[in-house]
């Protein structure tokens, strides 16, 4: 049984904290915003955080295994009623490219973390290594059913774009970024598509 807190309670605490830290990295970035500014606008003691987590560097990786399930779940639902492997590959574009058109877009949470956090031993950026590892494997999976060429290069190819749409997209007119986004996904199963004729 979870000990309740004057914050309403623990699992609503955490919650509170939780999608106070998410809101704030995200759109001002990690080491611009302290614990204590966490803490103030989640509106509960600095005894709470650090009963549910060890400091910011935990609360970091719950931003990002949150930011990672929230993607996860995003392209599995854009896969969902897409009926031929092409379908599928354009619904995850599509995905993509909704969400850089979306309010408050402030680029791939997981590059902003990478770039403030360059060291590749440090454990939030081995978290962003292995998200986009999932990220390229999936991809990759989904192209391989189109065309019978090896798909790792087109995997690779479609990874490359959405890095250069989501950066792009908060610098830049999010809709021409994302046409041209898509236009690159289109041009990628066309070769996958004309490989596999020329087999």
């Amino acid at each position: 049984m979870n000990r309740k807190t004057k914050e309403g309670g623990t699992s609503a605490a955490r919650a509170r904290l939780l999608g106070t830290a998410v809101r704030i990295f995200y759109a001002e970035g990690i080491h611009a915003v302290g614990i204590d500014r966490i803490i103030e606008e989640a509106q509960v003691t600095r005894a709470t955080l650090y009963r549910h987590f060890s400091g910011k560097e935990e609360l970091v990786l719950a931003y990002l295994e949150q930011a990672d399930q929230g993607i996860r779940a995003q392209l599995t639902a854009a896969r969902k009623d897409a009926r031929t492997p092409d379908d599928k590959v354009r619904a995850v574009g599509r995905a993509i490219a909704d969400g850089i058109r979306s309010e408050g877009f402030r680029g791939c949470a997981f590059l902003n973390a990478a770039a403030e956090y360059p060291d590749p031993a440090h454990p939030i950026h081995q978290a962003v290594l292995a998200h986009r590892q999932w990220f390229l494997d999936t991809v990759t999976d989904l192209l391989a059913q189109v065309g019978s060429a090896p798909a790792g290069p087109a995997g690779r190819h479609f990874v490359m774009l959405r890095d250069g749409a989501m950066a792009a997209g908060c610098l830049s007119d999010p809709g021409m970024i994302t046409e041209t986004f898509m236009e690159g996904v289109e041009g990628i199963l066309r070769a996958r598509s004309a490989a596999y004729t020329a087999s």
